[in-house]
């Protein structure tokens, strides 16, 4: 594959990021920075957006999602450990579409209606003549034809474990069945994981660039993947170790790298059942609307509690954050993954030359 029409140094970017996930030393934090574009790479068409177009997970129009796919990576410049990568995602919860929910469109996102009633009639297949199964898959296949030498294909945001159980049956009543039928719970998440993993075998061997490497929201030298439990944020620590971590440790245990999306200071009560995941590679942090940002020095003691327990984190800085990271965390601070933004190309060596040793 060698390098990338959006990405030159794609090949030096792959080997820094092989050498930082493996606990080798770049100098640095690796960064995925990126600018605005500064020049055009390829002639691209045009099309109107359609009328009542309201998300970006719409699939209301095929052409237009693949329009889209085109110019997905033509916006911006991607430096350092930045790699240009499209998706043929449709929903926040992709699995549970393929799973039987319906997508419900609205501005910016797709929620899933849930549609089990009866518990006991409940099945979990995956729905290969399912309409969201074989679109994601034809634009799959688009957007590895048309990405072929010029960007990556990243995993839809498949989601697992109880935010999929919630999305199929409903927040409050799985909430009641965590209660009243656990068992079917626990084996209703066995079921979700063997469906994961069916869809996401062969998503792998299809995105997989030519090292092996696959992305989500990352850059990894193998079988990467985003998990997270937003519905941690409703249950208790060891409602969450009973239910959540038999899902984690199977799913970590599966993955080459993976990186945990752990959303809300509700769910900050989770801490250590996530730092005892030998095989969780990284943290990545939100903490939710209203708070102060990921880098924030509010989150900095769970900051050093995670790289202490030997955790890779993930998170957004602008250069004033990233400077007060590097001066907090020291040594530590090269096991940072930073995403970042800079508006001109001076202002992105000036990000590289700060971060450096």
């Amino acid at each position: 594959m060698a390098n990338l029409l959006y990405k030159d140094d794609f090949d030096a970017a792959r080997d820094r990021l092989k050498t930082w996930w493996d606990g080798g030393d770049i100098g640095r934090p690796p960064i995925q920075l990126s600018t605005p574009v500064q020049r055009k790479r390829e002639d691209l068409p045009t099309m109107e957006r359609p009328e009542g177009w309201i998300t970006g997970y719409s699939t209301s129009n095929f052409d237009f999602r693949v329009y889209c796919i085109r110019h997905g990576c033509a916006w911006a410049e991607y430096l350092a450990e930045a790699v240009p990568a499209v998706s043929a995602d449709l929903a926040p919860n992709t699995l549970a579409l393929f799973l039987g929910c319906r997508g419900v469109e609205a501005p910016d996102t797709v929620w899933c209606e849930p549609f089990i009633d009866d518990p006991a009639k409940a099945t979990f297949v995956v729905k290969r003549d399912n309409f969201y199964y074989d679109f994601c898959w034809r634009l799959s296949r688009e957007a590895l034809r048309l990405g072929k030498g010029k960007f990556l294909v990243c995993y839809p945001d498949l989601i697992e474990g109880l935010d999929t159980l919630a999305a199929m049956r409903g927040t409050e009543p799985l909430l009641m069945d965590m209660m009243e039928r656990p068992e079917w719970v626990h084996a209703s998440l066995r079921r979700i994981t063997d469906c994961y993993f069916e869809v996401y075998d062969e998503m792998y061997e299809a995105y997989k660039d030519d090292r092996g490497g696959s992305v989500f929201w990352a850059w990894a030298p193998g079988r990467m993947a985003k998990l997270q439990c937003d519905f941690s944020a409703m249950i208790s620590a060891d409602m969450f170790g009973e239910f959540m971590m038999p899902v984690l440790r199977e799913m970590t245990g599966k993955l080459d790298y993976c990186m945990y999306h752990w959303d809300g200071v509700n769910a900050t009560q989770h801490h250590d059942h996530l730092l005892s995941l030998p095989r969780l590679t990284m943290l990545q942090w939100t903490p939710g609307a209203g708070q102060p940002g990921p880098s924030d020095r509010t989150w900095w003691p769970m900051h050093h509690k995670s790289l202490d327990a030997g955790k890779k984190l993930i998170l957004g800085a602008d250069k004033s954050e990233m400077l007060a990271l590097k001066k907090e965390f020291g040594k530590q601070f090269k096991n940072i993954m930073l995403n970042m933004w800079a508006e001109t190309p001076q202002q992105a060596e000036e990000i590289l030359k700060l971060a450096s040793d």
